[in-house]
């Protein structure tokens, strides 16, 4: 289901676009009506179902009843039920406001649908607005690892993007493989010629496909915002690596503990989180350093830039 897609009906979408510009210039009321008038015409609209929830929801906010807070979880709800691969967010927005799980609240049709719509701009505002520097950084900290060598052979890019990570190794990469949920941003980092290979999709299910011990390097830069609970991934990310080999990734981070979904509709990981997650899958951290990867606002984002590694033997049995 495409986030934007028509309800099928022209007096439908004109009373959604509508409502749409409502909410856009602060009419949460207004926004409301246009959506409803909208759903009497196409009732399993999921879009209009969606657009609802956050208008009465910024009606509550705004001070008004309870009741305009029940409707909107009533909306998201609907809105799910009619979109059950929640390209639209809607169990993210459950979540923002109360209602289900926060862990799972990031869906992978949400994240694949953002980024496709986002890919033409993402290098722009990401680096020119944000002030994106989450590459260079963790380059910088893996070269300050002992022993780190000059060059990988083999690299993961995971969530690769639009292959900014590929281009601040550059031919520091002997064969570089990215992998991302989104084909557009993956249309968009094969225009650099920097890849052996892309692959299109979600993270863990691509790393159980890769060969065990295969992969010198791995990185996830700017990733680990949209996952919840980070073991599976970690444990996915060992598997992969040779002895001795280094995994790099960013996260943002909090001062308190387990695992928090901000207003922005992404993850911040608690260190002990971070280095409990390290430990289970059986890395040893090397690294885990205090960094402001891009900004929001003119704001420093809290983050953390972690590198850990591949134990040159395994463990012993016990």
């Amino acid at each position: 289901m495409s986030r934007h897609h028509s309800s099928g009906d022209l007096l439908a979408d004109r009373r959604y676009a509508y409502a749409v510009g409502c909410l856009a210039d602060g009419d949460a009321r207004g926004a409301a009506e246009m959506a409803e008038q909208t759903l009497e015409i196409t009732p399993r609209y999921a879009p209009a179902w969606f657009l609802l929830g956050r208008a009465r929801e910024a009606r509550h906010l705004a001070g008004g009843p309870l009741a305009d807070h029940h409707a909107a979880l009533r909306a998201y709800s609907n809105a799910l039920d009619l979109d059950p691969d929640d390209v639209l967010g809607a169990r993210l927005a459950l979540a923002q406001i109360g209602q289900g799980d926060a862990l799972g609240a990031i869906s992978q049709g949400y994240v694949r649908a953002l980024f496709d719509g986002y890919a033409a701009r993402f290098e722009r505002h990401l680096v020119d607005d944000l002030h994106y520097r989450g590459p260079a950084l963790i380059l910088a900290a893996l070269d300050a690892v002992p022993d780190a060598p000059a060059t990988y052979g083999d690299v993961l890019d995971l969530g690769c993007g639009t292959g900014l990570v590929g281009a601040a190794l550059g031919d520091r990469a002997t064969r570089l493989v990215g992998i991302d949920l989104s084909p557009a941003m993956l249309a968009e980092a094969a225009k650099r010629r920097l890849y052996t290979r892309l692959v299109e999709g979600n993270l863990v299910g691509c790393l159980a496909d890769e060969p065990e011990a295969s992969a010198d390097l791995a990185v996830a830069a700017d990733v680990l915002i949209y996952v919840g609970s980070l073991a599976t991934a970690f444990t996915g990310v060992a598997r992969v690596l040779r002895p001795r080999g280094r995994f790099a990734f960013t996260v943002q981070s909090h001062d308190g503990d387990g695992l928090v979904l901000g207003a922005d509709a992404r993850y911040a990981h608690a260190d002990t989180l971070v280095s409990e997650a390290v430990a289970l899958a059986g890395l040893d951290l090397c690294s885990l350093t205090a960094a402001a990867v891009r900004r929001e606002r003119g704001i420093d984002v809290p983050g953390r830039i972690v590198v850990a590694s591949r134990p040159a033997r395994p463990p012993p049995a016990i």
